[in-house]
């Protein structure tokens, strides 16, 4: 399979990782959250709008996470990757500080930290505590 026709696959939004957050979110009993937010910074993943509340699961490749797998590097076309990478890493920050900047709290969630749900589980339910 082609480079290119693998990286047309890989989905933007409605992702494992995502899925695996709003099974959790429903397990937890927390409900009447919006998806894919246009009108947000960022577009997070999942937005509870009245709480102000913003989830991102980020993939930790594509987001630059420091775990094994974020920071394997790809052998073909290298400084292409580093420079989306870098520019996704700044994005990132942007959206978040501007989310900060209206009053929203934003929960990070990373695709590696999906190997321990339990951890997740209680990190999801201490940040929507009011």
């Amino acid at each position: 399979m082609e480079r290119s026709e693998v990286m047309r696959r890989v989905k933007g939004r409605d992702t494992g990782p995502e899925r695996r957050v709003r099974g959790m979110l429903r397990a937890l009993e927390h409900t009447g959250y919006r998806l894919d937010r246009k009108d947000l910074p960022g577009r997070p993943d999942i937005a509870f709008i009245g709480r102000q509340r913003a989830i991102f699961v980020h993939g930790c490749f594509w987001h630059g996470h420091d775990c094994k797998r974020g920071a394997r590097q790809p052998k073909a076309n290298a400084e292409y990757w580093r420079a989306k990478i870098a520019r996704n890493v700044e994005r990132d920050a942007a959206n978040e500080a501007a989310l900060a900047k209206m009053g929203w709290r934003v929960l990070v969630i990373w695709e590696c930290a999906l190997k321990d749900p339990d951890a997740v589980s209680q990190e999801l339910e201490a940040f929507l505590q009011d």
